[in-house]
C-alpha cells in the first residue's frame, strides 16, 4: 500500500500538512504490522522527504505543515538535517499551474530571493517528473484562483465542451476550484502514470448536478473504478435535515461549530488500473446523521466492504449521474420536455437589478422610469433620490448604462408587460431589449410572448428537496426564477420561427419547410412529437392552437398528478422530468382537457370560472374569506401586514419570515359545506380531506385581520421550490411594502387560497389519468 517505496503520493492542496501526517502515520503502521526494526524511522524519514509530496500556495500554512512533519519524525527519534539541505516534500507553490514545461523563456525572479527559485524549480521536478500514484486531499471550494485562466492553461476547458450544444447546460460554475484540482489529478494520472488513485474530499456537487456532466462521463471513462461515500449536510439542497428530518450537520462540524460548512460534501475515489476494464464500476453510499464521520470509520472494518455500497450506472439519459436514481426502468426510456420541442428551449428573464424594472404596482412603476429617461433629471439628483437604477450590479455600471440607454430608446408606456416573477406573484416589468438595462433581455423569448401563446415552464433539476411541482404554464414574461434553480421556457407556438435556433443547431424553417409565413403560429414540436402525433391522426399543428397545445397541456397534467410526481421523485429531482405519452387520441386529448383546467387555475391572469370569477363553487366558499377578529367589517387602515411574514436580507432580498398562523379542526359548518359541494364533483369525503388535509389554518395578516379556514395543504402548497401563499406574503410585509395592503390584494388571496384548493381537489383526477396512461404506453423513439 502506501508503505511501497514505490508508491508516490501528492497532496496538491496540503493546507496545515493533515493529510500528510496521516499517510505518514498509515506508512508507520503498515511497517509495525510488517514486524518493523530498527530502521522504521529511516523509512519514515525516506518517504517524507522523497515520496510523500505536499502543494501549498500559503506561507503560513506551508510552514505549519513542516513544522507537522518535522514533530512527527521527531517523536521516532529522528531529525532532518539542516546542514544537508533535508527538508520534507512539502513546497511552497501554485498546484495549478506549471504542470507543462515553459514554452517561453524562462522567467528569472530577483536574485535577492534565490530562495524562491529553488523552491519553484523543486515543485516543478515534481509535477512533470515524478511518477505520482496517489493524489489525495481536501481542495478548496470556492471560484477564485488568483491567477488568470492563460496562466492555468484553461485546466477545466476539457469539462466544458459540448456543455451547451449537447446538453443545453447554459449556467454552470466549472470554475470552482475543487474542479480544477480534479481535473489536474485526473490528468497526473491518465497522462502521466496511467495507473493510480485520486480520493478527494469536496463539495458533492460533482455527483449529480448537470453543471458537471462532461466532467462525470469524463471521469467514467478514463477510471475503472469510482468509489463515493456521499456525506451530505447540504444547507441547501437538504436543509441540513435527514431524510427523516432530523438534524444532519456537516462532517467538518465540531463541538464549537455544530453546523461546520454550508455545503455538502463527498469522498471520492477513482481507481485507474494498468489493465482497464471494458465498463467502470460505481458504487455509492449516503451518510447522514451527527455520527457520519464514525459511521465512515467503521465501515472500513466491513468484511464484505462493497456490499454496503449501491451501484450506479452513470449514462447519458441520466447525464452520467454518479447518484443512484431509484425509478422505474421505464421512466428513463419516457422523453423530456426538452425532446418535445423543436426551438431549444430559452432561460427565462434576468433583470439583476434588485428588482428596479418590477414592481406590484404599475403607477408607481411607470412614475419610476419616467424619471429614469427624463434627460431633464441628472444623474446627480437621480442618485440623490435613492432611484433604484443607481445602484451598480454584476456587469452593470449604473451610470454609464443610463447615459447609454438615454442615447438608444425612450420611455414608452407599450414597455411595462406583467411579469411572472414567482408561481401566482404576477407583476409588473418596465421590458427593454436593450441590454444595459436588463441583465438577459432574451430577446427571442420576448418575441414569441404575443397574446393567444403560453409558455411551458420546466427546469432542469431541482435545487430543494421539497420542490413540489415542476412544471407550469404561463401566458406572462416568466422569470429564470419562476421555478428553483432556473427555469426555461417553451413557447408552445412560434412566430418569426426562422430566428429561432433548433435543438439540433439548425433553424426552425429548416424543419418545416419555407411554405410557412412568419407570421403563422408553428407548433414548436419536435419531428418526433410531431412523428408521435401523427400516428394517433391528430391533424394539421401548424395554426391551430388547440392541437399544438395537446403534448404540453398533456404534459402538464402528468407533472400535476401526485402519484407522478410520489413514485418518480428521485428522477424528477435530478433531471428534466420524463413525460409518458398515451397510445390512444381520445386518452391524450382527454389528459389534455385536464391540463386545460390546471392551466386556467395556474394563471392568475385569467378569469376561472367558480374559482375567481362569477359564483363561487359551494366547496370554495368557506376556504380563505378575509375576516376580522372578533367579528364585524374590516376598516382599508387594518390591513396593515405586521405579523413578520417577511423581512429585508442582505443585498435587498426578501427573506421569509414566521408569521403568524393558528392550526385548527374544521368548524363543523366548513367541513359540511366542503363536503356538500364536492360532491356535485363526484368527491367523497375521505378524498376531499385527503387532498385538502384534515386540518386548517387561520393566517394572519396582523393581529385583526386574518384569513380563515385555509386547509393545511393549500397552505403547505409548493411549485418549483416555493411555499406559494408564504411566499406570497413574505413579499408584502407592511415595511417592505411601504403600504397596507389593499382591499383587492387581501382578496386575492382568497382566490389564490380557492385556486389552489381547486388544483389539489382535481388530484384524484389526474392520478386516475397518469395511471390510464402508464397502463399503455407510447414506445418513444431514441438514436
Amino acid at each position: 500500500g502506501l508503505a511501497d517505496p514505490n508508491v508516490y503520493v501528492l497532496d496538491p492542496c496540503c493546507g496545515t500538512g493533515s493529510y500528510l501526517v496521516e499517510v505518514l502515520h498509515r506508512i508507520e503502521r503498515t511497517l509495525r504490522e510488517k514486524g518493523g526494526d530498527a530502521l522504521l524511522a529511516h523509512d519514515l524519514k525516506q518517504a517524507a522527504m522523497t515520496r510523500v509530496f505536499g502543494f501549498e500556495i500559503m506561507p503560513a500554512p506551508f510552514v505549519i505543515a513542516h513544522w507537522q512533519i518535522c514533530l512527527l519524525l521527531q517523536s521516532l527519534g529522528v531529525m532532518l538535517d539542516d546542514d544537508r539541505k533535508e527538508r520534507a516534500g512539502i513546497y511552497l507553490t501554485n498546484a495549478l499551474t506549471g504542470w507543462e514545461p515553459p514554452t517561453g523563456p524562462k522567467q528569472q525572479l530577483a536574485l535577492a530571493y534565490p530562495e524562491f527559485e529553488q523552491e519553484r524549480d523543486a515543485a516543478a521536478h515534481v509535477k512533470r517528473d515524478v511518477p505520482i500514484l496517489v493524489v489525495l486531499g481536501n481542495p478548496p471550494y470556492n471560484a477564485f484562483a488568483g491567477v488568470s485562466r492563460q496562466e492555468e492553461g484553461g485546466i477545466v476547458d476539457l469539462y466544458k465542451e459540448g456543455l451547451v450544444q449537447t446538453w443545453g447546460v447554459k449556467k454552470f460554475n466549472l470554475d470552482d476550484l475543487y474542479v480544477r484540482f480534479f481535473r489536474i489529478a485526473e490528468r497526473r494520472i491518465t497522462d502521466g502514470t496511467g495507473r493510480g488513485i485520486v480520493c478527494f474530499i469536496s463539495n458533492f456537487s460533482l455527483l449529480g448536478d448537470p453543471s458537471f456532466v462532461v466532467m462525470r462521463e469524463r471521469l467514467a471513462r478514463e477510471f475503472d473504478s469510482i468509489w463515493i461515500d456521499c456525506m451530505n449536510g447540504d444547507s441547501r439542497e437538504t436543509g441540513k435535515q435527514t431524510p427523516e428530518g432530523k438534524p444532519d450537520p456537516s462532517v467538518f462540524s465540531t463541538d464549537r461549530n455544530r453546523e461546520g460548512i454550508r455545503v455538502g460534501t463527498a469522498i471520492t475515489m477513482l481507481v485507474r488500473k494498468a489493465r482497464r476494464e471494458k465498463r467502470v464500476a460505481v458504487r455509492y453510499q449516503d451518510f447522514w446523521g451527527a455520527n457520519k464521520r464514525e459511521g465512515l470509520l467503521a465501515s472500513l472494518s466491513h468484511k464484505n466492504f462493497a456490499s454496503h455500497y449501491e451501484t450506479s450506472t452513470p449514462r447519458a439519459d441520466n447525464r452520467f449521474s454518479f447518484r443512484p436514481l431509484a425509478v422505474q426502468p421505464q421512466y428513463l426510456a419516457w422523453p423530456t420536455p426538452i425532446e418535445l420541442c423543436a426551438a431549444r428551449p430559452i432561460s427565462g428573464l434576468q433583470e439583476m437589478r434588485h428588482g428596479a424594472l418590477m414592481d406590484i404596482e404599475r403607477d408607481r412603476l411607470a412614475q419610476r422610469m419616467k424619471r429614469y429617461f427624463d434627460q431633464r433629471v441628472s444623474w446627480a439628483e437621480l442618485k440623490a433620490a435613492n432611484h433604484p437604477m443607481t445602484v451598480n450590479a454584476g456587469r452593470f455600471n449604473a451610470q454609464a448604462a443610463r447615459t447609454a440607454t438615454l442615447a438608444a430608446i425612450r420611455y414608452s408606456d407599450d414597455d411595462i408587460r406583467r411579469y411572472a416573477l414567482y408561481p401566482f406573484d404576477v407583476r409588473w416589468s418596465y421590458y427593454a431589449t436593450h441590454r444595459p438595462m436588463w441583465n438577459e433581455p432574451r430577446p427571442a423569448l420576448t418575441a414569441q410572448g404575443w397574446d393567444g401563446n403560453r409558455f411551458f415552464v420546466a427546469r432542469m433539476m431541482a435545487e430543494r428537496p421539497r420542490e413540489g411541482r415542476a412544471v407550469l404554464v404561463t401566458s406572462e414574461l416568466p422569470d429564470y426564477h419562476l421555478l428553483r434553480p432556473n427555469a426555461v421556457a417553451i413557447p408552445i407556438q412560434l412566430r418569426n420561427g426562422k430566428r429561432l435556433t433548433t435543438r439540433d443547431t439548425g433553424v426552425t424553417r429548416d424543419l418545416f419547410g419555407d411554405d410557412l409565413g412568419d407570421e403563422q403560429p408553428i407548433a414548436n414540436l419536435s419531428k418526433t412529437a410531431r412523428d408521435y402525433l401523427a400516428s394517433l391522426h391528430v391533424g394539421k399543428l401548424d395554426g391551430n392552437a388547440a392541437r399544438s397545445e395537446l403534448v404540453w397541456m398533456h404534459a402538464l397534467a402528468i407533472g400535476h398528478a401526485p402519484a407522478y410526481l410520489r413514485e418518480h421523485s428521485a428522477g424528477i429531482s435530478q433531471d428534466w422530468p420524463h413525460i409518458p405519452l398515451p397510445t390512444k387520441r381520445a386518452q391524450l386529448e382527454a389528459s389534455a382537457a385536464l391540463g386545460r383546467q390546471l392551466a386556467v387555475l395556474l394563471d392568475t391572469e385569467r378569469p376561472a370560472a367558480g374559482v375567481g370569477a362569477g359564483k363561487t363553487r359551494p366547496e370554495l366558499q368557506p376556504i380563505g374569506p378575509i375576516s376580522r377578529t372578533g367579528g364585524g367589517a374590516l376598516k382599508p387602515r387594518e390591513l396593515q401586514v405586521t405579523a413578520g411574514w417577511g423581512h429585508a436580507g442582505k443585498g435587498g432580498v426578501t427573506m421569509p419570515g414566521r408569521g403568524k398562523r393558528i392550526e385548527r379542526a374544521y368548524t363543523a359548518s366548513e367541513r359540511a359545506a366542503m363536503v356538500d359541494g364536492a360532491a356535485k364533483l363526484g368527491l367523497s369525503e375521505a378524498e376531499v380531506f385527503a387532498n385538502l388535509g384534515e386540518t386548517a389554518m387561520d393566517v394572519y395578516l396582523n393581529d385583526t385581520a386574518y384569513w380563515s379556514n385555509v386547509p393545511v395543504k393549500v397552505w403547505d402548497y409548493t411549485i418549483g421550490g416555493y411555499q406559494v401563499m408564504k411566499k406570497w406574503l413574505s413579499y408584502r410585509e407592511h415595511d417592505l411594502l411601504g403600504r397596507a395592503l389593499a382591499p383587492e390584494e387581501a382578496r386575492y388571496v382568497t382566490e389564490l387560497a380557492r385556486r389552489i384548493a381547486a388544483i389539489l381537489l382535481l388530484q384524484p383526477a389526474l392520478d386516475a389519468n397518469y395511471r390510464a396512461v402508464i397502463a399503455d404506453i407510447y414506445e418513444w423513439p431514441r438514436e
